[in-house]
């Protein structure tokens, strides 16, 4: 007997019969508290999340996720679907709640003469980039190679590529979807449009989805790529240059900034270990000849502690954080969007550098534009379409005595922040206790987004995300 919570905040026995049956239907499995495969499911990417679900369905296709929606909706129980597990909030896992579990459904099929991939909604970024890399074709995805594609898709999705082949939404061509009827649709401009315009940025607000297809683009297996490190001292400076580069960069060409205390990095000398840094990363999506002559004006910037661009393997590249985003840690987030980098935004971001609150920590400065910026914002549900700067805050640690402090931190920082900000926010970095911040990352298309989930899930089956309300 299991003790679940309803849709309406009651509390609901479920017997083992029913989870048997359930069970027996499926062609994955349902697994309970004290099995390892439960406590694998719901141990996700951010440690600070340490929720327990009443069972977990383990599903291994798209007639499994239907049978999890329809137990799920028929019993009144809350649901909590996890693909990669690598959202900031948590929202992968719920207390006392069903968790639908899409992470062992990791295939990638790449059609290399039509130039598209099929990927299932349990891949996470590094398998998307080995199978359509084999080809020599990329899609636009984030910046760390265990990130789940489902939920970066649903968000947006920006990273090296976005600038010269659009956000990873941008390049969705349909999505199946299993709907809070059970019903099991295809999204695309053609079927279910007003479905297929929500999931472009709405997150897992209008069903599950099971399978997405992908336009794809020639680039690598080489691009040019790298760091460029600089002592944090040179960051007024160096900040409003770099500034300047970007806003004036080719669309192949993304330069992002890191600030934080040097790694130990194998080719950073050994005395810089644990000092403050200032690093750009930068990337250029087009031919390595060509990537030369426009990274100049960057390489030349004040006196590098190291420069280490140079071709690299574009699976590597992508994979190049991993090892600073590794599973286990304590994470959280706080996030602005900039149209520029005044100078009063500079110091306040190199002041808070100094009083970093662990080692781990740090704060980036992406830029985007190019491709990304010239989609009207009511093509998709993601608004946010013109250039700019979005600094996360990224606060990491291991000790839970550190939590405190270090959500202080970066709550402080994002306070500083606040007056040069736009006001706009990007849903995939919004931590768990910013769910009132919706309307910041919608804008103006909050007001059609609520009213498409209220045409798909008007009984908000799908709630425990950060939650648009259904009209």
């Amino acid at each position: 007997m299991f003790d679940l919570i309803t849709l309406n905040g009651s509390t609901k026995t479920v017997d083992q019969d029913a989870l048997d049956a359930l069970d027996a239907s499926l062609r994955g499995s349902v697994f309970l508290p004290g099995s390892p495969e439960y406590d694998e499911a719901r141990t996700t990417w951010n440690s600070i999340v340490d929720r327990k679900p009443g069972f977990v369905i383990r599903a291994l296709g798209a007639s499994d996720v239907q049978k999890a929606v329809n137990f799920v909706r028929e019993a009144g129980l809350i649901m909590s679907v996890r693909s990669g597990g690598h959202q900031i909030a948590g929202h992968a896992v719920a207390d006392d709640a069903v968790m639908l579990d899409l992470s062992q459904m990791k295939s990638v099929h790449v059609d290399p003469k039509a130039r598209t991939a099929r990927v299932a909604p349990g891949a996470v970024l590094g398998d998307v980039d080995r199978e359509t890399q084999a080809h020599g074709l990329v899609v636009p995805t984030g910046i760390n190679s265990t990130t789940g594609i489902a939920g970066l898709t649903l968000g947006g999705g920006f990273g090296w590529t976005t600038r010269k082949f659009g956000m990873t939404i941008d390049n969705l061509i349909s999505a199946e979807v299993v709907l809070a009827d059970g019903s099991i649709v295809t999204a695309s401009e053609n079927s279910h449009p007003d479905l297929f315009w929500a999931i472009r940025g709405g997150g897992g607000n209008f069903g599950v989805v099971t399978s997405f297809e992908f336009r794809l683009h020639p680039l690598g297996p080489q691009v040019l790529s790298g760091l460029v490190v600089h002592p944090i001292e040179q960051g007024p400076a160096l900040l409003p240059e770099y500034a300047r580069i970007a806003d004036t960069a080719p669309d192949e060409l993304t330069v992002w900034t890191v600030m934080r205390k040097a790694p130990p990095l194998p080719f950073l000398p050994e005395d810089w270990h644990g000092r403050e840094v200032l690093i750009f990363a930068a990337c250029y999506a087009g031919p390595i000849e060509n990537g030369e002559a426009a990274m100049e004006p960057l390489r030349a910037l004040g006196d590098p502690i190291v420069d280490v661009i140079s071709p690299h393997a574009f699976v590597d590249w992508q994979a190049a954080f991993d090892p600073l985003l590794t599973p286990g840690a304590r994470n959280y987030w706080k996030s602005h969007d900039f149209d520029a980098l005044p100078t009063d935004a500079i110091a306040g971001l190199l002041d808070s550098i100094s009083t970093l609150p662990d080692p781990s920590c740090e704060v980036f400065i992406a830029h985007v534009g190019g491709a990304m910026a010239r989609v009207e914002a009511a093509a998709t549900a993601y608004p946010q379409r013109s250039a700019h700067f979005i600094m996360n805050v990224h606060t990491r640690w291991e000790d839970p005595a550190k939590d405190d402090t270090c959500i202080a931190w970066a709550r402080a920082l994002y306070d500083r922040m606040t007056p040069h900000a736009t006001g706009s926010a990007y849903v995939n970095f919004m931590p768990a206790d910013e769910a009132t911040a919706l309307s910041s990352a919608y804008g103006a298309n909050a007001a059609q987004l609520s009213r498409i989930k209220g045409r798909y899930d008007p009984g908000n089956l799908f709630r425990v995300n950060h939650n648009i309300p259904p009209a």
